[in-house]
């Protein structure tokens, strides 16, 4: 999960935790920020949001967003892993 702004000071870490991360590897962007850079969008320090780094299985819109759509998310998310991953 990616709760936030991805800045060009958080992209090596970034990447290397994705790199670490066993397969299958699923990313959810949370919040306007993790979507697409939010109100930092643009700024000197901020790459954008998660998609700029990693391939983002499931964006979560909404500054922050409400409890009921991240859970929505997550087990839509779940629902079609299960189909393409035959877990």
């Amino acid at each position: 999960m990616v709760t936030g702004s991805v800045t060009h000071n958080m992209a090596i870490a970034a990447l290397k935790t994705y790199d670490a991360m066993p397969s299958p590897k699923f990313i959810v962007a949370v919040g306007d920020d993790a979507c697409d850079g939010g109100i930092f969008a643009g700024t000197y320090a901020v790459l954008g949001g998660a998609d700029k780094l990693f391939p983002v299985d499931l964006k979560i819109k909404g500054n922050p967003p409400a409890p009921v759509q991240i859970l929505a998310g997550l087990l839509a998310l779940m629902k079609n892993a299960g189909r393409t991953c035959n877990l």
